[in-house]
């Protein structure tokens, strides 16, 4: 049975990353869900504290969600630093591949940084790109 490790922010509720999540079910995958407690662009003055309580809500919501699609899924807020959240990951536990779940080219700072690349080259696994669009949770 495969284990993915997601990694997504601001798309966790994109119906793209819910698609990849069905496809692999249908192949019996289970998942572990990152969402680094990234500062957001909007505000200069928040707080580490702020930022790690915002990912604890997207986190439990994303959770439901991969839940109400029939998914065996668990999860945590990691590091600021996307690589690092997922290099942490893969300390604890091992994974098929990385799922890993952007917003589009232009408006990414994760794509403008080469992430996905830069994580296979540099962690040595698998990534599996999705784009979404910023949408609501559900």
């Amino acid at each position: 049975m495969a284990r993915y490790l997601v990694v997504a922010n601001r798309t966790l509720a994109a119906e793209a990353l819910a698609e990849k999540v069905r496809e692999c079910m249908a192949e019996g995958a289970t998942f572990h869900v990152v969402v680094p407690a990234c500062h957001s662009r909007d505000t200069s003055w928040i707080t580490e504290g702020h930022d790690h309580a915002e990912a604890e809500k997207r986190l439990e919501a994303a959770l439901a969600r991969f839940r109400e699609l029939g998914a065996e899924a668990d999860g945590e807020v990691g590091d600021a630093s996307p690589v690092l959240a997922i290099q942490d990951a893969l300390i604890a536990a091992s994974y098929d591949g990385v799922i890993l779940s952007t917003l589009p080219a232009g408006a990414s700072r994760w794509l403008k940084r080469d992430l996905p690349h830069r994580i296979e080259s540099k962690l040595g696994i698998k990534v599996i790109h999705v784009e979404g669009r910023l949408e609501p949770a559900q």
